[in-house]
């Protein structure tokens, strides 16, 4: 049976230390092979060489990836979270619709409906203020 006294706070503080590095260093390791691989301004060739580099030397392949396309790597995920931001905006505004037109949609149909000659001036003047108010 181990005790608490045979395991020192110091010898405990460096593991969980060593543990949150190599999850770090996992973390790492697969957002640049995720970003090698969903990069579109490489070539399927640089895209290869860039993960031999990174299999066979991991430290450096990962650091010397980081330096060099850190930056563009950032720009890619922000365009990428930009996206899909984008889409669930819009999804969302599709799906909880409020059921009744804007105001914009409701001026144009009226604009529409004086061009054709169905409504007058006037019935187009009193609608577009009963919209506007």
């Amino acid at each position: 049976m181990v005790l608490a006294t045979s395991y020192p706070v110091l010898g405990a503080f460096l593991t969980v230390l060593w543990v949150f590095l190599f999850v770090f260093w996992v973390w790492t390791l697969i957002a640049v092979v995720v970003d090698i691989f969903r990069s579109r301004d490489m070539g399927g060739w640089a895209k290869a060489l860039w993960f031999l580099f990174i299999v066979f030397l991991p430290i450096f392949g990962v650091l010397i990836y980081l330096i060099i396309r850190g930056e563009s790597m950032a720009d890619r995920a922000e365009r990428r979270f930009g996206a899909s931001q984008g889409a669930y905006e819009d999804w969302i505004r599709s799906v909880a619709g409020n059921g009744s037109p804007s105001v914009a949609d409701e001026l144009e149909k009226l604009a529409s409906l004086r061009q054709r000659g169905v409504i007058t001036e006037d019935e187009f003047d009193r609608q577009k203020a009963r919209l506007v108010a």
